[in-house]
């Protein structure tokens, strides 16, 4: 199986993106047949597996590779003869933030038929909306700390905000730690909320557990079974070692990982659990999509924290074999019924008018 790797986009989390593409040009090699950049203007470049580095991209000598398109069925670059298409068996959506995980792309490669990794519309926008995972996440039985939402220009009291500090807020719409603040009192408070919404026009409101547990688990769905018993390929379960709260900077080299982890020192039963929580969250909304969900356990009970619908890295790290889990994974990506466009009921209208 060969590879594309679809990375950039328009987002806070671009570089983000382009680290994630690096690191997995060092896991997966020769696999991988095509990097395809998309900048901030929305152009498609064929990007040199060798000219794979940050510097390449910051000085923007990307320019100069060769620019390509989207069309049916693929990506196409020029030629003497037309346009020619860029083969590849599979394409792997990792645009992190938004563009990639709000929708657009997973939108824009189905209307033209591309295959492709990565989560769906409906996937996306559940995942993406942190207000909106949070209700999914209730309807399909999984717990989540108490929220707020605070949208720009409402009033900042009490009643809207809270006063039970410690307390984390952030934006509605944005990973990687941007624009996130734990606060511990209420002269806090405007300057936490001011630097979420420099990112987004409503926030997040949660209370903020100090020393919480927190287990991370890959996975994607791989089989559907006739009783709804279906097969999943699950990673390890990490608790990552971390301060209270990651920043930018330490996400940032977070999703440059590609060596692996230890698994969590944990019981059968919480593991069991975990991975319960998650075939409800994954279910068949984010098939074709290999996810991250990080769940929080308190006094023995789970809680969905957030779900990464294209995680840094694609999570490689967490895999014994990351290669057998893309390969499965190309292999059962959800299909769509054939609809056949037919005018039979203009032909009646005209048929009826004499036209």
């Amino acid at each position: 199986m060969q590879l594309s790797i679809l990375f950039g986009g328009i987002s806070w989390e671009h570089e983000i993106s382009i680290v994630s593409a690096i690191s997995l040009k060092k896991v997966l090699g020769n696999k991988i047949e095509h990097f395809i950049f998309a900048d901030s203007s929305h152009h498609f470049y064929l990007i040199p597996a060798q000219n794979m580095k940050s510097s390449f991209f910051s000085s923007q000598d990307y320019k100069k590779c060769t620019r390509i398109e989207m069309r049916l069925g693929g990506f196409y670059a020029p030629s003497l003869f037309g346009n020619k298409p860029i083969a590849s068996t599979m394409f792997i959506n990792l645009i992190h933030g938004a563009d990639g995980e709000d929708g657009t792309i997973a939108s824009l490669l189905e209307f033209y038929k591309i295959p492709f990794i990565g989560p769906r519309i409906e996937a996306c926008v559940l995942s993406f909306n942190k207000y909106l995972t949070k209700l999914y996440a209730k309807e399909r039985g999984v717990k989540t700390l108490p929220f707020k939402v605070l949208r720009k220009h409402s009033p900042r009291n009490i009643e809207s905000i809270g006063n039970d500090f410690p307390m984390i807020i952030k934006p509605n719409r944005l990973g990687s730690s941007i624009g996130v603040s734990v606060i511990n009192s209420a002269d806090e408070i405007d300057y936490a909320i001011d630097s979420a919404f420099e990112f987004d026009n409503e926030a997040l409101i949660e209370p903020f557990i100090k020393g919480v547990k927190e287990y991370n688990l890959a996975g994607c769905k791989v089989a559907e079974g006739n009783n709804g018993d279906n097969e999943y390929i699950f990673s390890i379960i990490e608790e990552p070692s971390k301060k209270d709260l990651l920043d930018f900077e330490n996400k940032y080299l977070d999703f440059s990982r590609t060596e692996q982890v230890l698994k969590a020192d944990i019981s059968e039963n919480l593991e069991e659990r975990i991975k319960e929580a998650f075939k409800k969250i994954y279910c068949d909304k984010f098939e074709g999509a290999l996810i991250r969900c990080d769940f929080f356990v308190i006094d023995n009970e789970i809680y969905l924290n957030e779900i990464n619908p294209i995680p840094g890295s694609l999570a490689n790290y967490l895999f014994d074999d990351f290669v057998c889990v893309l390969e499965n994974l190309s292999t059962h990506l959800p299909t769509k019924e054939p609809i056949k466009v037919s005018y039979k009921y203009i032909e009646k209208i005209q048929n009826a008018k004499g036209k």
